[in-house]
Formats: structure tokens, C-alpha cells, sequence
């Protein structure tokens, strides 16, 4: 059962959690045409998760810096790779 939202400041704060969760899953993935719309019109008038959005990029950047330096790419070898599907197969026959 969905809780109504009475107040003003209610629907606010459930607005801005909805947003901030756009904000951060359009960093990972491509946002539906409804969420981009959803995340535009209340950005349009919330000062407050722009600013989220402006920081919430920039700490990515960082963090994206820090651990993948001068463009360096972390990727597994072939063998661990394998080793880790046997593991995996393993696991689920073992099901």
C-alpha cells in the first residue's frame, strides 16, 4: 500500500529522492524517455538537485580518476576468467 503524501514538503522530499536516484542511474545507464522528462521538469525547479547533479558528477570523475589512473584499464586475464566460469557452473549444478 503506497503511503499519501499530505504535506508540501512531502511531496518535495519524495520528488528530490526520485531525482537523485535519476541523477546517479543516468551515470550508469541511459534513462527512459519518461524518467528524462520526469528528471528535467522537476529539475526545472529544484535548484538543489542540480546542485547534486553538478557535484554527483564531478565526485565520479574523481573516483574514476583515482582508480583508473592516466587511463589505465583494469581487465581479467583468460585464465581467471575461465577459472571463474568452472566456479560459477559449478555452483549451479550443484543447485
Amino acid at each position: 500500500m503506497k503511503k499519501e503524501l499530505k504535506t508540501e514538503e512531502e511531496r518535495i522530499a519524495y520528488n528530490c529522492r526520485k531525482a537523485t536516484l535519476l541523477i546517479e542511474k543516468k551515470q550508469s545507464i541511459e534513462l527512459t524517455s519518461r524518467e528524462k522528462m520526469e528528471l528535467q521538469l522537476h529539475q526545472a525547479g529544484c535548484y538543489i538537485c542540480r546542485v547534486y547533479e553538478h557535484q554527483s558528477i564531478l565526485i565520479n570523475k574523481m573516483m574514476h580518476k583515482i582508480f583508473n589512473p592516466a587511463g589505465t584499464e583494469s581487465r581479467l586475464d583468460d585464465e581467471f576468467k575461465a577459472t571463474m566460469q568452472q566456479k560459477i557452473d559449478q555452483k549451479l549444478n550443484d543447485l
